[in-house]
Order: C-alpha cells, then sequence, then structure tokens
C-alpha cells in the first residue's frame, strides 16, 4: 500500500538489500532486437535516420567548428529517449525522473563547457556577461543577472526533464487509482483516457529527450 502520492517513484526499494531499481537505467540494451544488428534491417535504418537527422541539427546548432561534437549530443537524446520510454512500461523504475539522474547528466557537461570557456576563451567568456549595446550604468546589473543565470543552468535543465517525467506519470497513477470505485462505463472511459494519455507521454518522452539535448548544445556553443 502506497504511503503517498509518490511512493511509486521511491528509488530506494530493494531486494535482499540489494538496490535493483537503477538497474533499469541500462535495462534498454535488453530490448534492442537481434536483427537491429543485422545491416541493412528496418530498425537500423530507422535509427540511421534519426541520428542523421539529429546530427544536422546539432551541426547547425554547434557551427562548422566542431562538427564530431554531435556524436555527444545525439548518444545523449538517445540515453534520455531510451530511459523514458522504459518508463511508460508497467513495473519498470522509471530513472529520469529524479533529480539523482537528471542533475548527474546536466552538471558535468555545464561544468565541461564552463572550465573549457573560462580557461581556453576568457575574454569571450568575460564579454558574454555584459550584452551588447548594454547601458553604462546597467552594466553591473546585467553581470550579476547574466551570472546567475548561468549559474542555474544545470538546474534548469535537471528539473525541467524530472519535472516532466514525473507529472504524467502522477497523474496516470491518481487517475489509475480511482478505477476500484468507479462503474464500468466509468472505467471504459478511464481507460480510453489514460491510453490517450499515454500517447501524450510518449510524446513528451521524446521532446524532453531533444529539448535536453538541444539546450546542451546551446550551451556548447556559446562556449565556442
Amino acid at each position: 500500500m502506497m504511503t503517498n502520492l509518490f511512493s511509486s517513484f521511491d528509488p530506494i526499494s530493494s531486494i535482499n538489500q540489494m538496490p535493483l531499481n537503477w538497474t533499469s537505467t541500462m535495462l534498454g540494451l535488453l530490448f534492442i532486437p537481434y536483427p537491429f544488428w543485422a545491416m541493412p534491417s528496418r530498425s537500423s535504418l530507422m535509427w540511421s535516420t534519426i541520428a542523421s537527422t539529429l546530427h544536422k541539427e546539432f551541426k547547425t546548432l554547434l557551427g562548422p567548428t566542431n562538427p564530431g561534437s554531435t556524436i555527444m549530443f545525439v548518444s545523449l537524446f538517445s540515453f534520455i529517449v531510451f530511459n523514458n520510454f522504459l518508463g511508460l512500461m508497467p513495473y519498470i523504475f522509471t530513472s529520469t525522473s529524479h533529480m539523482a539522474m537528471t542533475l548527474s547528466l546536466a552538471l558535468p557537461l555545464w561544468m565541461a563547457f564552463m572550465l573549457f570557456g573560462w580557461i581556453n576563451r576568457t575574454q569571450h567568456m568575460l564579454a558574454h556577461l555584459v550584452p551588447a549595446g548594454t547601458p553604462s550604468p546597467l552594466t553591473p546589473a546585467m553581470v550579476l543577472i547574466e551570472t546567475i543565470s548561468n549559474v542555474i543552468r544545470p538546474g534548469t535543465l535537471a528539473i525541467r526533464l524530472a519535472a516532466n517525467m514525473i507529472a504524467g506519470h502522477l497523474l496516470l497513477t491518481l487517475m489509475g487509482n480511482t478505477g476500484p470505485y468507479l462503474n464500468h462505463t466509468a472505467v471504459s472511459m478511464l481507460v480510453l483516457t489514460q491510453i490517450l494519455l499515454l500517447i501524450l507521454e510518449a510524446a513528451v518522452a521524446v521532446i524532453q529527450s531533444y529539448v535536453f539535448a538541444a539546450l546542451s548544445t546551446l550551451y556548447a556553443s556559446e562556449v565556442n
């Protein structure tokens, strides 16, 4: 029995004192069909098309100076979208709905961008704190605002992904808990509503993965 609404998202549950929930992070590898590795196959061609499209999008954001950097962001998108979709399946722990996972992805990336920028492009990073055309009296305030907005970037990335994933799952859980107290007609409507909401959650899983990867790409392009 759930002690509160968020018990279904509890990452501490274990079997014989061994936490098993976080193993779902790499569970996506087990769902890759065998024909995927046979070239060419429908699944491999479909994923190659998606990866090449993302490569073109991220290459446009990064510019021509770092064409190989898109591999990192395409891999980041793939990792997040696999975990998001796995979380939509019953009895599978959604690791991307927890700050421990999302902040572990966002913070090292942001830290690497900041260290690279301040060590190798110090003047560019200092100039970025004051937007062009800023009046002289507003310069100290703009430096403070830009510094704060820069510092909170990993937090906003992590919170955006975790909040969007946990919100849909929580709504599905709340709707499912009302099922035993409804009549047959209401249960049919409830099932139809949950199916539609599940389709929406599948779209959110893809969109949030793309947003996370695209914003990380934008933060990297600002350093360059």
